[in-house]
């Protein structure tokens, strides 16, 4: 390519990156045309939108490597993306930025049953690992709603969590071991096969911290024995209270229960419409509470959970009668989210979590705000965990909607914080959260975080300007509080 020599800087910078990108890719793996982009354009997180300058898709770890090394000299910054499904804009690309698209890296290289492990790349379907260990009665445990499309090196990255995270843990419980390149071009193994490994706990930093420090290329993960029973109980409540209330009745009564999910009115009656799955429309909250274990266990355990919840003011309570019905439960808490498609042109997942104690508070405070800010909001989340889910309907073609529901998520978040919980739980904070990080975090606790990063990764290229705010813009936000409704990336377009 010839460039004229008055051409910018940002266009000479743009040439020689591509030229040196197909050095080592095939030009179908490098996306530069803006047809092309569209697809890579946002993640889950649909109201933030932006093309970046080029999407890569390599499929060696050489090719990773060269692109990784080819950005860093030109202090380009980059992005790693997996299947796209986040929450929080975390894979959302920058203008001026690689978009690195591990897609192409989906194959589980190794299940090892007897050691209870499988290796697998960053982007095998989180799902697909249950499917390949299932012949062997294992499966991988964190088990989020998109687990049939989202990929293991994003949940990796947000450390996702799932309806079985109560009893089983987040991803962080359940990976052993992670390959890792560095900006640099380096490539790291952090932990190891075995239960522990010598020095810092560089596993757990890496969890979680949504591509700010390194591109997962591996993932060595845990396998549990599928258990031999498995019981659902159902439980109706006249109201939200009652359910929240009988939550913390369940753990009281020192009940670990595999899943604890509670759904309000709206959200039932939304999902039953959408996945007939038997739900009461009446009820204005259900329970979903799931044991597992030998029969003996689940049995007992069953009777336990039936009582506590008529205890709490249950209305009705009902125990799968078999396996497909208990299927039949999980399907519509697992399809609440796309349910709410079919009655809202757009809807904002707020991903807080609270001190079950504080449930009933909770909800009754966003039921107040819901007619202040006139925006519909549906709840459904991991009860047991206290990981709120609130879904606030809007339609961005409106003016001021967008507005209006990034002020009510802000509050909510801010709330979670009020009662002794936090702003995420499993989505990550992305470019979502982040003006809300200034509430949770102390500004000698954000220069740490400052600091993690810089040494991963000193120049700053890595998924920058996400999850951790600056301090400068903090204070600019009034200190280490928020104003609600201002927009976290300014520059980007609003949809």
């Amino acid at each position: 390519m010839t460039l004229r020599t008055n051409a910018s800087p940002a266009i000479r910078i743009r040439a020689d990156l591509l030229g040196a990108l197909h050095e080592r890719l095939p030009r179908a793996n490098v996306l530069t045309e803006p047809s092309e982009l569209i697809p890579y354009e946002c993640d889950g997180l649909s109201a933030y939108r932006q093309h970046p300058m080029a999407v890569v898709l390599p499929e060696t770890l050489e090719q990773v490597v060269h692109v990784l090394r080819a950005c860093r000299e030109r202090g380009v910054p980059v992005v790693a993306r997996g299947a796209g499904t986040g929450l929080s804009g975390g894979a959302l690309p920058l203008a001026d930025g690689v978009l690195l698209v591990l897609a192409k890296f989906n194959r589980i290289l190794e299940v090892d049953a007897e050691r209870r492990i499988a290796r697998v790349q960053p982007g095998v379907r989180n799902l697909a690992i249950s499917e390949a260990a299932e012949p062997h009665g294992l499966y991988y445990a964190p088990d989020p709603s998109s687990q049939i499309a989202c990929s293991i090196g994003g949940n990796v990255a947000e450390n996702s969590g799932g309806v079985h995270c109560l009893k089983y843990g987040l991803t962080v419980h359940n990976i052993l071991c992670l390959k890792v390149a560095t900006m640099d071009g380096e490539l790291l193994t952090i932990g190891s096969d075995a239960l522990d490994s010598p020095g810092y706990d560089l596993l757990a930093v890496m969890t979680g911290s949504e591509g700010l420090l390194g591109i997962i290329l591996e993932v060595t993960v845990k396998l549990l024995p599928m258990p031999s029973h498995t019981s659902l109980v159902l439980a109706a409540f006249g109201d939200v209270e009652s359910a929240g209330a009988a939550v913390g009745g369940v753990i009281a009564d020192g009940i670990i229960p595999a899943g604890l999910e509670m759904m309000d009115n709206f959200a039932i009656r939304a999902t039953e419409d959408f996945a007939h799955c038997g739900y009461p429309v009446d009820a204005a909250a259900i329970l979903l509470c799931e044991v597992d274990g030998t029969e003996a266990d689940t049995t007992a355990q069953i009777g336990r959970v039936e009582a506590v919840m008529r205890r709490n003011g249950a209305t009705e309570v009902r125990v799968a009668k078999d396996e497909s019905e208990r299927l039949l439960f999980w399907k519509g808490r697992k399809m609440a989210f796309p349910a709410m498609g079919r009655i809202s042109p757009d809807y904002y997942c707020i991903d807080g979590t609270i001190p079950r104690k504080s449930l009933p508070e909770v909800l009754r405070r966003m039921q107040v705000w819901s007619k202040e800010y006139d925006l519909r909001v549906a709840n459904v989340f991991h009860a047991g965990d206290g990981n709120l889910h609130p879904l606030i309907l809007y339609d961005a073609n409106r003016s001021g909607e967008l507005e209006r529901t990034e002020a009510f998520a802000g509050r909510i978040l801010d709330l979670c914080v009020e009662v002794g919980g936090t702003i995420t739980g499993e989505h990550g904070v992305g470019v979502e959260k982040i003006n809300q990080m200034c509430t949770q975090f102390s500004s000698d606790e954000l220069a740490q975080f400052h600091a993690l990063k810089a040494a991963f990764d000193p120049d700053g290229l890595l998924n920058p300007g996400k999850a951790v705010p600056t301090l400068q813009r903090c204070a600019e936000l009034g200190g280490m509080h928020v104003h609600h409704g201002e927009l976290p990336f300014p520059e980007l377009e609003r949809f």
